[in-house]
């Protein structure tokens, strides 16, 4: 039987794959559960600066839920809450990862497949992929949990559109509605999506962390504090910065240590 999460690292970046392309990828028990460990694994380790995630093959970044493990995993309410509780822990593995995330997308990304993309920091996808959630026609309602991430990423008007029409559409559509940052040719998806990480990996990564974190807090509407906006200064006492300007200065590239 085949590992149903896939890490591969090259240097600091580090690429989770979703292990069943016999099924499309989707998602069963197994595969959350493995997301949500390798996430904790990679989340700790301060020598990663980029997590991609993506499907195996090119069929299909997630077809979303493995239906066939419904009589097992939500044949009633009890079930599904105990499921969700596995769903709803890979989910907030990858919303809080305070690596930047980037979703890899060849090909279907639906419903669950979906749901998970839009908790990545960024999309990238190719110009045939499709989009949606079409699970009204199982009679599914999506959690709160599942939910909230496509609302904060495309808002509570597409969110609703997808949700109450259950259609399935293109890629061209999908940037439009603001689920992707960037179509490209299919042929091209993996060279273009190993540079964007090359070129993520290759910053600060204290930097990246705090504007992970300065994004996600100003989706809050609290206003923020005076330690708060203090923060956003403490980046000038930091080694990489003085790497920084010093590379620049010197025309040169910095070598960033995270520090």
């Amino acid at each position: 039987m085949s590992e149903p999460i896939i890490v591969e690292r090259d240097g600091a970046i580090a690429t989770v794959i979703l292990n069943s392309p016999e099924k499309m990828n989707a998602m069963n028990q197994a595969m959350w559960e493995g997301l949500a460990d390798a996430m904790d694994r990679l989340g700790a380790d301060d020598d990663v600066r980029c997590i991609i995630l993506r499907g195996a093959g090119e069929r299909a970044f997630s077809a979303g839920a493995d239906i066939e493990e419904f009589p097992r995993t939500r044949r009633d309410k009890e079930a599904a809450r105990a499921y969700g509780r596995v769903t709803h822990r890979a989910m907030r593995a990858v919303a809080d990862s305070r690596h930047p995330t980037l979703a890899l997308i060849h090909g279907a990304c639906v419903g669950g497949g979906l749901e998970l993309a839009a908790v990545c920091d960024m999309r990238l996808c190719g110009e045939s992929s499709r989009f949606g959630a079409p699970i009204n026609r199982l009679g599914l309602v999506m959690s709160y949990g599942e939910l909230s991430g496509l609302v904060a990423l495309a808002g509570r008007a597409v969110a609703l559109e997808i949700v109450l029409e259950g259609r399935v559409f293109g890629a061209e559509e999908a940037q439009r509605k603001g689920l992707v940052n960037r179509v490209v040719d299919d042929a091209t998806v993996d060279e273009e999506g190993s540079a964007a990480a090359r070129r993520i990996a290759a910053g600060a990564p204290l930097v990246a962390r705090w504007h992970k974190r300065f994004v996600q807090r100003l989706a809050d509407a609290r206003p923020l504090t005076d330690a708060e906006l203090d923060e956003a200064y403490d980046c000038f006492d930091t080694e990489d910065f003085a790497i920084g300007y010093r590379a620049f200065l010197a025309k040169s590239r910095p070598a960033f240590v995270g520090r």
